[in-house]
């Protein structure tokens, strides 16, 4: 067995008991103290993620007292009500409208509808009309790319007799575009 040279730390004094003091028991109190940052720490990065996902999707909106409102540009829905734009309403603003049932010809029946009602831009010359989807998308929306559009957003809503209105930068090659859900009901007769 080998032996090792003695030195000063080999030689304890006996009156010294305190061995393992730097272990000694931690107080009353701290584990909450962790729990406490930890909590803070994850309601910072949640915060932080919602606030991020609203910047870059712009469909979450979040209004904290300390960062001033702004307007989404991406979807602010309205209800049915009574029109509450100006009533400025050009009939000759394109518009293109879009099936979003599994209802062949939808698109068609509802542009010739808005075209007998006096909306020339729903005529297929001016807007256009095609089919969205290939399952019903549940709600019937009236999207507009330009505030100056809402008139005539609402005034469609009433033409249709359902939906709703949102300004929206999703559809941007037409002023308006309607996406006819499966609460549209075509009129009989």
């Amino acid at each position: 067995m080998a032996t090792f040279q003695k030195d000063r730390f080999d030689s304890v004094p006996d009156d010294l008991l305190r061995t393992g003091a730097h272990r000694g028991p931690a107080g009353k109190g701290r584990g909450w103290i962790g729990f406490a940052w930890a909590a803070l720490a994850t309601g910072v990065l949640v915060l932080a993620g919602l606030f991020g996902l609203s910047v870059i999707t712009g469909k979450i909106a979040i209004d904290l007292p300390f960062i001033p409102a702004t307007a989404s540009a991406t979807t602010t829905p309205s209800p049915t009500g009574t029109p509450t734009a100006a009533a400025k309403i050009d009939p000759a603003v394109p518009i293109t409208i879009l099936n979003g049932t599994t209802t062949a010809g939808l698109a068609n029946l509802v542009g010739d509808n808005l075209v007998k009602e006096g909306w020339n831009g729903a005529s297929a010359n001016v807007g256009s009309r095609a089919n969205a989807a290939t399952r019903d998308i549940a709600k019937t929306i009236v999207y507009y790319s330009d505030p100056t559009n809402e008139g005539a957003a609402r005034a469609l809503v009433l033409s249709l007799k359902v939906g709703e209105i949102s300004l929206s930068k999703v559809y941007t090659e037409s002023p308006i575009t309607i996406v006819l859900g499966s609460d549209y009901k075509a009129p009989t007769g």
